[in-house]
């Protein structure tokens, strides 16, 4: 018998993406599966109703599309909606798929709650970095929409124009943009601010990126600090002690002064994000300069941040925009999506749920299953914060 793909509204503040669009629908029916909707889900996206039944999709109530599809599909699960979306918790049934974000390393009790309902959860943020699942890696796709927004975000508060222009009234300088981190984020908005005609410089803890940087037109901006292990095997920028970053605040407040924008990246999945701008350090920045900390919701790497605010500090002006993703969610939505529409068809090939452990994939994203946390990372993070908590293999 064939499986289903279950849509329903996102419930999370702002959040106006939704996890399949209509294309992707018409993907998921060629492959055997039932795409069961609620009706208004990808309106904020752009994708009204009537997009979705040209595609074959069956429109159904929220807890009509829960109590039917073997597979729901979210932008934000329970983990990465944990008020709201608790009111989904007694919707999820036995044996039914789960796939979305849902911060597993930090939203642990909610992973432990998903669990008891006996309920398989495949966390997104977990998807290996590994050629087979490049279609699948929804971090990535996430992370290039907040790199490009970062940019215009800077662009839209500094008080002065990105390009050189030669005028009538005198040549205008391009603007200085300065990009801390060089992951997928750091450089989209490396790139972008090139093709606005900014002049780029970015800087990474991890050495080996330097030919990236340098591929989209900035220049790497070298550092005196011992980084020779900073990369784990992902390919992701580990933690370091205190002594290192506080060795890179002092050599990196000096580029500070000279940039008009500057735009911080920097995040270590499951940990708070570093902090490498200090308090001193923004006071050290030119007037009229700007911080665009897209890492804010994890804290931030500036050391005055406020997530989901914009503030002055003395002449500075520093942005601390949260779910960046959500304000492009047209196109945030599409390349969601794909992701997701490419793991489902992992996950049904034939058109029927089939979990096969054995694939690196299928194992690496996978939270919980038969009512256990079987994700071993996950499971250990439980157990030493809560071991009366624990729900594992």
């Amino acid at each position: 018998m064939a499986s289903s793909v279950g849509v329903v509204r996102e419930t999370f503040p702002g959040e106006r993406r939704v996890a399949i669009t209509p294309r992707q629908c018409e993907v998921l029916r060629k492959q055997g599966l039932e795409v069961l909707f609620e009706s208004s889900a990808g309106i904020e996206a752009g994708y009204p109703d009537d997009l979705y039944a040209a595609r074959g999709a069956r429109f159904a109530t929220r807890e009509e599309v829960f109590g039917a599809a073997d597979i729901v599909a979210q932008v934000r699960c329970l983990g990465a909606n944990p008020h709201a979306g608790r009111a989904d918790l007694n919707l999820l049934r036995t044996g039914q798929q789960l796939v979305g974000f849902g911060e597993p390393l930090t939203a642990l009790a909610e992973c432990a709650d998903i669990a008891r309902r006996e309920v398989s959860f495949f966390a997104l943020e977990l998807m290996p970095r590994i050629t087979r699942a490049q279609s699948m890696d929804a971090l990535s796709s996430m992370a290039t929409i907040s790199g490009y927004k970062s940019v215009l975000l800077g662009a839209s508060l500094l008080p002065k124009m990105f390009p050189l222009l030669m005028t009538a009234a005198g040549t205008v300088t391009p603007a200085k943009v300065f990009v801390l981190g060089a992951g997928v984020a750091g450089l989209q908005a490396a790139a972008t601010a090139k093709r606005l005609g900014a002049i780029v410089s970015a800087y990474d803890v991890r050495p080996a990126v330097k030919e990236q940087v340098e591929s989209v037109g900035a220049k790497f901006v070298t550092l005196n600090v011992d980084s020779a292990s900073s990369q784990d095997k992902g390919g992701y920028a580990k933690a370091m002690d205190e002594a290192f970053y506080s060795r890179q605040r002092e050599l990196m407040t000096e580029v500070l002064r000279e940039q008009d924008v500057v735009i911080t990246t920097a995040a270590v999945p499951g940990k708070k994000s570093p902090i490498l701008i200090t308090r001193e350090m923004v006071d050290a920045m030119c007037a009229g300069s700007v911080i665009v900390d897209i890492a804010a919701e994890r804290g931030g790497n500036c050391e005055v941040t406020q997530p989901g605010e914009t503030i002055r500090h003395g002449g500075v002006t520093i942005a601390g925009p949260v779910n960046l993703p959500a304000t492009v969610p047209y196109h945030a939505s599409q390349m969601l999506g794909a992701n997701i529409t490419s793991f489902i068809k992992l996950l049904a090939p034939k058109g029927t749920v089939s979990i096969d452990i054995e694939d690196e994939i299928v194992r690496e994203t996978l939270v919980t299953h038969r009512g256990k946390i079987i994700h071993s990372r996950v499971a250990e993070l439980v157990a030493q914060s809560s071991p009366e908590r624990s729900v594992n293999a």
